[in-house]
Order: C-alpha cells, then sequence, then structure tokens
C-alpha cells in the first residue's frame, strides 16, 4: 500500500488585531511548527500588503478587524488572491456569521473557543482544498435552511449594517464607528436607522439588548476607547 505524500511546508498568514490573541493561537499551532510557517497581521490592510509581497497558501482572519471587516477581506482576499484560502476564527458562534463568511469565499469556519486539535485539523483540511465547519454549526445551518430553525432576523442586515451594529452593542459611540470605518457620521447614523427600521426595534438600549441576545456583543472589538 502507497503511503500517502508528506503535506508540503505551509505558508499562514495569521490575521487579528490582538497581539495576545495572535501569541495564543501561534502557541497553539506551535507544535506543528515544523509544517507551516505564520506571518502576522493586525489589520486587513495590513493583511492584504502582506499578501502583495509575498505568496500564502492560508489566511486565518478574525471577523472584526479595526478599518476593515473580516467578510470585507474574505471578499477582497477572494477576489485578488483566489488561490488563497481563508479561514474565519472568530467568537461569533451565530450561524448568521458562518453563512456571510462562506458567502463571501471563506473555506473554513471556526469559533475561537474550539479545541486546539480542531483548529489544527480546520488549517490542514482548508489548506489541501477541503471545507471545515465545526459539527454542532454545521447542524445549525441546516436546520436554518430545511426551516427546522427559524433564520435569525440579523439576516435582513447588510454586512455593513451587521458591523455597525456589533460596534454599537460594544459601546462605541457614532463618532467612534465613523472614524474606525472612514465613513462620514452621517453614513453612520443613516445605517443605525436603517438597522433599527428592519429590527423593528424603537431605540439604541433595544438594539443593544436585541445584539446581546443574539451575541452580538463583539469581544473581539474590544471596549470602547477610554475617554478622557
Amino acid at each position: 500500500m502507497t503511503e500517502a505524500p508528506e503535506q508540503t511546508h505551509l505558508r499562514l498568514l495569521l490575521v487579528d488585531d490582538h497581539t495576545v490573541v495572535r501569541e495564543g493561537l501561534k502557541r497553539l499551532l506551535d507544535p506543528q511548527g515544523n509544517q507551516w510557517t505564520i506571518t502576522e497581521a493586525g489589520t486587513g490592510f495590513q493583511a492584504l500588503e502582506c499578501l502583495r509581497r509575498e505568496p500564502f497558501d492560508l489566511v486565518i482572519a478574525d471577523l472584526s478587524l479595526p478599518g476593515m471587516s473580516g467578510l470585507d477581506l474574505v471578499h477582497r482576499i477572494k477576489e485578488g488572491f483566489p488561490d488563497v484560502a481563508v479561514l474565519v476564527l472568530t467568537m461569533h458562534s451565530e450561524e448568521q456569521y458562518a453563512l456571510r463568511a462562506f458567502q463571501a469565499g471563506a473555506r473554513g469556519y471556526v469559533t475561537k473557543d474550539s479545541a486546539s486539535d480542531e483548529l489544527v485539523s480546520a488549517v490542514r483540511k482548508v489548506a489541501s482544498g477541503g471545507v471545515f465547519v465545526t459539527s454542532v454549526l454545521a447542524e445549525r445551518v441546516v436546520q436554518q435552511l430545511n426551516g427546522r430553525r427559524t433564520a435569525s432576523d440579523l439576516g435582513a442586515l447588510s454586512n455593513r449594517e451587521l458591523e455597525i451594529m456589533q460596534r454599537i452593542v460594544a459601546g462605541e459611540r457614532l463618532v467612534d464607528i465613523a472614524e474606525a470605518l472612514h465613513l462620514s457620521i452621517k453614513t453612520v447614523s443613516t445605517h443605525k436607522t436603517r438597522i433599527l427600521e428592519k429590527l423593528q426595534l424603537d431605540s439604541t438600549a433595544a438594539l443593544i439588548r436585541f445584539g446581546l441576545e443574539h451575541q452580538i456583543g463583539n469581544a473581539e472589538l474590544g471596549t470602547a476607547p477610554e475617554r478622557g
């Protein structure tokens, strides 16, 4: 019986705006260090610059990034670097995020509370051309598609609206959101109004309650900036 060929050395690009998260992930992946090299990026813009400078086999990307959302980054990688596989690694277990990530071009979706061996398996499978999603999330997605699980109201929101909602729930002011996303305050305010209309909510407080109930309280965005 012929043995399977040994997997070639992989070049990984790890994209997360929190240094401590990147260091933790590198430690989880370190036992496999002879199989891959890891380059780090703190933003989507830095990640795209890395991709322009050198070749990578796989990008492991957070969904919530400053300036450019993870979903936008996945889409840009798919368009500009179609041979590079993308694995999303996020705090969000809501199936709506997974569906959007796959629609944007991701080939894998893992939550940050997953076991280390699951992360390693996801990296290997996605890098080799496969698709990876946790069994629990896959079951929930299938149930939603089959009508056995009620679709989240979040499905009515655009990717930009979802990102702005995350930041509102995280406690950011509209002016801070506008600055982070390179938008005008008027545009952010318009998005907020549309979010309230689509979710049939009547106040910011109701929006925050809704967000927390649906686990949109985005720990990945960090806390709101300190006020002097």
